[in-house]
């Protein structure tokens, strides 16, 4: 019956459906980027560095071509760059906050149940990380999976190492809900009964406990994306994110800043404003989850 109810809460909040218009909208132009993208942005053969800053909706003074949003420094398009550069964010966000909610489930399932020495281990460990902002966390695990990485696979795998860094820097929130909701649902007869008929231990964390300790779970989820997809970009603003062969939001904004005060300020305007529109409509949707899957709200 959840499920109903929670559609009836959606189509009652405009807000709610507004963002999810919005992410939709957007997730679906990263996903068909090279099909909506007017240019290949990242095919230097394509470019032509006389249409260097020309601005939005104006003729190139020197070629006549139009570009919707400007063009950068090297000519490149700049909505066909938001258009690849989100593919590399969402990616980003989206396979972070996997790895934190695995880690995190996990290790929440483990401490709430077995208690005693594991569970004091696991959340001493969550209270060290959460002394420390989790954008230097992420920093600090990057430079070292960076550091450790051969120097020809830096570019290839820097990606990866970025979903690494951000990943184990987000787990903690996790398991500490997931602690929480499973020291309550241990001590109810479900579980008492599977313990009695012999099942064993990850047997019962995976397949009865887990099931109801999902729903802060998601919440958590959503929000975090938006999280994900913020520190991906402050990480690449700061340059030690995504690489500029594949240029992230945060790379784009990184790049529009050094032209802002020139007069270009369309390089940045336009993908801070992408980037504050996604993780502001992902934020509004984790909020109506939030407040739907609340029963004290109902």
């Amino acid at each position: 019956m959840w499920h109903s109810d929670l559609g009836w809460s959606f189509r009652r909040s405009p807000v709610a459906m507004l963002a999810a218009a919005v992410v939709l909208l957007l997730v679906l132009s990263a996903l068909f980027a090279p099909w909506i993208a007017p240019h290949d942005p990242f095919d230097p053969g394509s470019l032509n560095l006389m249409n260097g800053f020309t601005p939005p909706m104006e003729p190139n003074a020197f070629t006549g071509e139009v570009f919707w949003l400007g063009a950068d420094d090297q000519g490149r398009d700049v909505f066909s760059t938001i258009l690849f550069g989100m593919r590399i964010s969402l990616f980003v966000g989206a396979a972070a906050v996997g790895l934190a909610m695995f880690i995190g489930i996990l290790l929440g399932l483990l401490a709430g149940y077995a208690g005693g020495l594991v569970d004091a281990a696991i959340m001493r460990a969550a209270d060290v990380q959460l002394t420390f902002p989790a954008i230097l966390v992420a920093m600090l695990i990057f430079g070292i999976a960076k550091g450790i990485t051969p120097v020809e696979y830096r570019d290839q795998m820097a990606i990866w190492v970025l979903i690494l860094a951000i990943g184990l820097s987000d787990w903690v929130q996790f398991a500490r809900v997931v602690r929480s909701a499973t020291m309550v649902e241990r001590s109810k007869e479900y579980v008492q009964a599977a313990q009695l008929i012999g099942r064993s231990r990850s047997a019962i964390m995976l397949r009865h406990i887990l099931p109801n300790v999902l729903s802060p779970v998601l919440v958590i989820a959503t929000i975090s994306l938006a999280l994900a997809i913020i520190a991906e970009a402050t990480l690449s603003f700061l340059g030690v994110g995504a690489p500029p062969t594949q240029p992230s939001l945060g790379t784009l904004i990184r790049i529009g800043q050094g032209f802002l005060f020139s007069g270009e300020w369309w390089i940045l305007a336009f993908p801070a404003a992408t980037l504050l529109a996604l993780a502001l409509s992902v934020n509004l949707l984790g909020d109506w989850l939030r407040d739907a899957l609340n029963p004290r709200l109902k």
